[in-house]
């Protein structure tokens, strides 16, 4: 999923006494004795391998919008404390990244430090911190020489003073981030799930958004060797980024490695599409991977392994008493009324266009929020080279009730041999209030 739905650190910082600004001074010098990489010959297998690690790392999800040029940034991303602004991050030398050095650009990559100022995590320099060395020298040389220049100025952070200063983010910075080295080597040996690995916890950082984080907004496991809340799941704004582990219901449990290969690659299978903030890493991101790439990202998922994964059995008896007219569940009449025409009464679907929602991970999963908020705001089907037909749902905000919202996803999470918890009313109504903030649906 991508960074810009990150929830940002900068509510903490604000208490530190200013005298602390004496200390400060020598804690900026962590990346002091960083190895300097060094600068290569440019060529056009360089540039065109460093396109495909950004396209891998999402860069364009957060440095590009709709009608500006390329990586020409200006993407609003909202913090506890204000908002700011993606920066210009092509090759034009007055707005961009054109008088980076190498060594600029490695430190503003793995270490989180943009010529002399800390960076906010929203940047997720903490996953990008395992890049191999070769690969940020192709990143280099892509967006040095495979990126248009363009003029477009940077928007300053609209966050107050005292807030908008920099220097608390050092201390988050060197309490938080991982010390930049490579990746550690699989216990296995196995290179496809090494390779897995490499991309799921560095560039791809998948981390930053189905990990759940602490009080001071750091995630809770960077990697699978920090525990099991590695990829567990976790709220991004309006949506529940699911788990990514196999571990029972409303997770990858019964999806197999090439099911898994096959949404990355077009936003869809058998049972499940891409909604929220998912559809666009994937139109960005994912569905540029080569098979092999998607199929070790597959691999390495599934090698993440909780308790509970068990077989599902598939329970006949919602789409009978539904085909012969009995409604009397809580929910059902809702159901047949707004959602059994694309969806079907036995909530199997149809795969690529309606998804199903027996056995769907995202309607098992243990926070509702998604499913609240593609019934309010509607959703729309990722447009991919293999899937460019997209689909979409209306939203329903405007016929159905909060009470109405709640029965009906409460039928769909309890049907088919679905064991979910039942969606309250009030969870409801607080989702289409916050929905309703301006700021939701607004990057301006």
């Amino acid at each position: 999923m991508k960074v810009r739905r990150l929830l940002l650190i900068g509510i903490a910082t604000a208490a530190t006494p200013v005298l602390s600004l004496i200390a400060a001074a020598p804690l900026l010098d962590r990346t002091a004795g960083e190895k300097q990489i060094a600068a290569v010959p440019v060529n056009a297998d360089l540039v065109s391998r460093g396109e495909y690690l950004a396209k891998i790392g999402d860069c364009a999800a957060c440095h590009t919008l709709a009608g500006q040029p390329p990586f020409s940034g200006g993407l609003r991303m909202k913090l506890p404390i204000g908002a700011i602004y993606t920066p210009n991050i092509t090759p034009d030398r007055y707005q961009g990244i054109g008088t980076f050095s190498m060594a600029d650009f490695d430190r503003a990559l793995r270490f989180g430090v943009s010529r002399g100022h800390s960076l906010y995590p929203a940047m997720p320099f903490p996953s990008y911190a395992s890049t191999r060395a070769e690969d940020v020298e192709a990143l280099y040389a892509y967006f040095m020489h495979g990126v248009e220049p363009a003029a477009v100025p940077n928007r300053e952070a609209a966050i107050v003073f005292p807030l908008s200063m920099r220097w608390p983010l050092t201390y988050w910075r060197l309490a938080f981030a991982p010390e930049p080295k490579p990746i550690a080597a699989v216990p296995s040996g196995d290179p496809l799930i090494a390779t897995g690995a490499y991309l799921v916890e560095g560039l791809g950082h998948c981390g930053e958004c189905h990990t759940p984080r602490n009080y001071a907004f750091k995630v809770r496991a960077q990697t699978s060797s920090e525990g099991p809340l590695f990829l567990s799941g976790a709220r991004v704004e309006s949506w529940f980024a699911p788990s990514l582990r196999s571990g029972g219901p409303g997770s990858l449990a019964r999806w197999s490695e090439d099911e898994i290969a096959t949404f990355l690659s077009t936003g869809s299978n058998h049972s499940g599409i891409a909604f929220g903030s998912m559809g666009d890493v994937i139109s960005n991101s994912t569905q540029h991977l080569v098979r092999s790439d998607a199929l070790a990202v597959a691999t390495y998922l599934k090698t993440l392994t909780d308790d509970g994964g068990g077989s599902r059995v598939y329970d006949k008896a919602t789409d009978q008493a539904l085909r012969r007219g009995d409604a009397s569940a809580p929910g059902a009449l809702g159901y047949l009324d707004n959602c059994a025409a694309c969806h079907r009464p036995d909530g199997r679907g149809y795969a690529g266009v309606f998804p199903a929602l027996a056995g769907n991970p995202a309607v098992e999963t243990t926070d509702p929020l998604s499913l609240i908020s593609i019934v309010l705001s509607g959703s729309t089907t990722t447009r991919t080279s293999a899937t460019p037909a997209q689909f979409h749902m209306p939203s329903f905000a405007w016929r159905l009730s909060d009470s109405e919202v709640a029965d009906i996803l409460s039928f769909a999470r309890t049907s088919w041999g679905n064991k979910a918890s039942v969606v309250a009313e009030s969870e409801v109504r607080q989702q289409r209030l916050e929905l309703a903030r301006p700021e939701s649906t607004s990057n301006n």
